[in-house]
């Protein structure tokens, strides 16, 4: 028997977008802008709440064209301004408590009860460096592919502000 540990499986993504890093930040930490962008194609976030501090929670829903709405919440667990964000995401229910992917008809192992996601944002002048990890998220998943979806739409909305 092994006494290695098993790896944690994620997803990293890394994106350069044409805009400051500041701006980069409040599309990641400012409701009216996080809704703008988050989610894959087509899908909305109708409803965004964050409370930015350090244990602050986060909630909000994901709409699909078809109407049909996914929960998402989590805790802010290291926040340095413009430089570095990391929060933990869970499925939720309407009222921000936490479910497993069975709630929304998915396997139940689909995937963990919580992930942690941390961003690192790297200033490069008129521009920024993106890293995302998503520890919890294998790669090459339909998470993967969901994100990357969400960061073409953010590349759109800030192309869209200069």
């Amino acid at each position: 028997m092994s006494s290695e540990a098993k790896p944690v499986e994620q997803i990293v993504i890394e994106r350069t977008f044409d805009a400051p890093r500041v701006v980069i930040w409040q599309m990641w930490t400012e409701p009216e802008h996080f809704s703008q962008w988050y989610g894959p194609t087509d899908f909305t976030i109708p409803i965004c709440e964050i409370d930015l501090q350090e244990d602050g929670k986060r909630l909000f829903c994901m709409q699909s064209p078809d109407g049909m709405q996914m929960w998402f919440t989590g805790t802010y667990k290291e926040i340095s301004p413009i430089d570095k964000l990391v929060y933990t995401e869970s499925m939720a229910d309407a009222e921000g408590n936490v479910v497993g992917p069975d709630h929304y008809g998915m396997p139940a192992d689909a995937q963990p009860l919580e992930t942690i996601i941390t961003v690192i944002l790297d200033d490069l002048g008129d521009k920024t460096r993106m890293t995302m990890t998503h520890a919890g998220i294998p790669a090459g998943s339909p998470g993967e592919m969901g994100w990357n979806m969400a960061f073409d739409k953010l590349a759109a909305v800030v192309a869209d502000r200069a």
